[in-house]
């Protein structure tokens, strides 16, 4: 993407400058013991260790609900695995599908703005979706799917042990919080998922559409930058 684009993302999100860290290399042999959350936030340990791969493939051949007979491929997610900030979003779309990976098109590049107003780039954090298949018709993910591939979800986050959480958009936020709560209750501040700081900012595509919430949106950036320098 040319500057001038980028600066017009930068300027849609009300973003005036950037600065960018130094990356953290990727190791692809992190592993982990398998845990499992139950309903009251706990977790138990398992004997069989996870790992990256392992959990990967395991998600490829999952079966588990309906959507496997219609999906072309899983996202599973991208990025760096011994990343500092996880970002989650709602269900995949038909571009991230065909893609095999989070965050496609237009809505991904002012994604990767967002990333960079964070000091990073898009390959040096992690994207994931709460769910791996894309829905039928690009519809809401039922119950029961949400509930299915929750599992894969937990356990991406234990393996990546993050220092903050970013949850983009209602969907997400709501799924990862356990909460019914409006997106103007829960989002800009700081909330915890099993220990871990959790910000919800508005997704991407909602700012597409919406350019008078991009003072918002930075502001709960901004939020999560200074929490993310506490915990560093």
């Amino acid at each position: 993407m040319d500057n001038a684009t980028r600066l017009q993302y930068l300027d849609a999100m009300g973003i005036d400058v950037w600065v960018e860290r130094d990356s953290v290399p990727i190791d692809i042999s992190l592993s982990v013991s398998r845990v499992e959350f139950n309903a009251e936030g706990f977790v138990d340990d398992k004997i069989k260790p996870d790992s990256w791969f392992d959990l990967q493939n395991e998600v490829s051949d999952c079966q588990k609900c309906s959507l496997c007979q219609s999906r072309k491929q899983v996202v599973f997610g991208e990025g760096n695995i011994n990343a500092d900030w996880m970002l989650v979003s709602d269900e995949p779309d038909e571009s991230e599908e065909l893609e095999g990976k989070p965050f496609a098109g237009q809505v991904g590049l002012l994604l990767n703005e967002i990333i960079r107003a964070m000091g990073q780039k898009r390959d040096k954090v992690y994207i994931t979706n709460i769910i791996k298949c894309r829905p039928t018709e690009d519809r809401d993910a039922k119950v029961d799917e949400l509930r299915t591939c929750d599992d894969y979800l937990q356990r991406q986050i234990v393996l990546l042990k993050p220092k903050i959480i970013i949850a983009l958009g209602r969907v997400a936020a709501q799924h990862l919080l356990k909460t019914k709560e409006p997106l103007s209750k829960i989002r800009g501040v700081r909330r915890e998922v099993n220990g871990i700081p959790l910000v919800v900012i508005y997704h991407p595509a909602y700012l597409l559409r919406s350019l008078l919430e991009k003072r918002k949106a930075w502001h709960d950036l901004q939020v999560a930058i200074n929490i993310y320098q506490e915990e560093k």
